[in-house]
């Protein structure tokens, strides 16, 4: 269904290796690097929009709320600015029709009508649920190409605002003699980085505070450390993450429970080869099944449970285990790794300094089950949010 609702033309993530794939794997690279990714102005850029984010939170303390939202349109703004150069309020009509049809088209394209469209070819056209699926992709193509349009029009030759601008300044440059760059693979390109960008970081975040609901001693031991590292510093930085250990620790710890991507992005033979004595044809598809690493029960001391301790040595420093494959493995390995891991630290530290996240009486037990997918989710819920009064005792709510 995936390549009929894209119509065969793959962005980046599910593009064929190739040249194609290679130049365009190489040119997302370079150009987050140049605007920002693992510099001071990204990691100003990601504090500004966790402001916004506490802001929300603040006006609605106290009582219970669904986080989603506001965690998804947080982080579909952070890369959207890097990608476009805009910023949308959170109750903006396009930021909820943006992040509603990432959310909608990841769920229906790993639900059982998705299976019913690739098994039943008779029934695709159809006015059955996954025809929104086409929809919603349809409208996505149709305000990113808008996008593009008006940058055309805007845009100074070699003075790159943001990502599209980066693009089309390669496309004039190399002309249309040996490049595969084209204004429809930047639509596609575009939307690739921007769901993939959108969804993996909100969901990572949405199962953090679930689990930091339900466990509230390692809620407390990681407000703890912040408050002891931080003390009277205004907001903090990526470089504090070398004297946290433990909010490292747990934060490596909800990634792997996360298991975000259980599949990781697909593989293909380029060649015929050979494995343990099987002849693997060229053209083979090969799915990374990192659940089975991240759970493995030879590499994790207990692999089904919240551990944080699984990302510190006997010396209580912090250790990254070989077997952490949470942003995937081979050549497809995710491109926005530094701009997740720079997210994730600056997002959770801050929201931990500023709030408690309590599961709300009235909830029953948190169900800490995901949604299973190609990009897995939590389970809707909702949390209480109390500012912290006394920041030296975090228990003080």
């Amino acid at each position: 269904m995936v390549n009929h609702v894209t119509e065969n033309k793959a962005g980046l993530i599910m593009a064929n290796y190739g040249a194609v794939w290679k130049e365009h794997r190489r040119l997302a690279l370079t150009t987050m690097k140049n605007f920002g990714l693992g510099k001071q102005s990204m990691e100003e850029r990601i504090l500004e929009e966790t402001t916004y984010i506490c802001q929300h939170f603040e006006s609605s303390s106290g009582k219970p709320i669904d986080p989603q939202p506001l965690i998804h349109s947080g982080a579909s703004n952070i890369i959207g600015f890097m990608l476009f150069g805009t910023r949308y309020s959170y109750n903006d009509e396009i930021l909820s029709f943006i992040v509603n049809s990432f959310k909608e088209n990841a769920r229906k394209a790993n639900s059982a009508w998705a299976m019913i469209y690739d098994s039943f070819p008779f029934l695709r056209h159809l006015p059955l649920p996954f025809r929104k699926v086409f929809e919603n992709y349809k409208a996505l193509k149709n305000h990113t190409r808008g996008i593009v349009a008006e940058h055309k029009k805007t845009r100074i030759p070699g003075e790159p605002r943001d990502v599209i601008d980066c693009y089309l300044d390669e496309m004039e440059k190399r002309g249309s003699e040996g490049t595969s760059l084209d204004e429809d693979r930047l639509v596609m390109f575009l939307l690739d980085l921007h769901f993939a960008g959108t969804d993996t970081t909100s969901n990572t975040i949405l199962t953090a505070l679930l689990y930091l609901a339900t466990y509230r001693d390692v809620q407390v031991l990681c407000q703890q450390e912040i408050d002891s590292v931080l003390q009277a510093k205004e907001h903090v930085s990526y470089e504090d993450r070398l004297q946290m250990p433990f909010v490292q620790a747990t934060i490596h710890e909800l990634q792997r429970l996360a298991n975000i991507a259980p599949l990781g992005v697909f593989h293909a033979t380029t060649r015929n080869t050979q494995l343990m004595g099987y002849d693997i044809p060229e053209g083979t598809l090969v799915i990374t099944n990192l659940t089975s690493v991240l759970y493995e029960q030879g590499q994790w001391a207990q692999p089904n449970d919240f551990y944080p301790s699984h990302f510190l040595n006997e010396q209580g420093e912090f250790v990254k285990p070989e077997a952490f494959l949470a942003f995937s493995a081979g050549p497809r390995v995710c491109l926005g790794e530094a701009l997740a891991r720079m997210e994730l630290f600056l997002i959770l530290v801050t929201l931990l300094r500023r709030f408690h996240f309590v599961w709300p009486n009235d909830c029953g037990v948190p169900d800490l089950r995901p949604v299973f997918g190609g990009i897995q989710a939590p389970k809707p819920y909702r949390l209480t949010v109390i500012p912290r009064r006394n920041k030296g005792n975090p228990l003080d709510s």
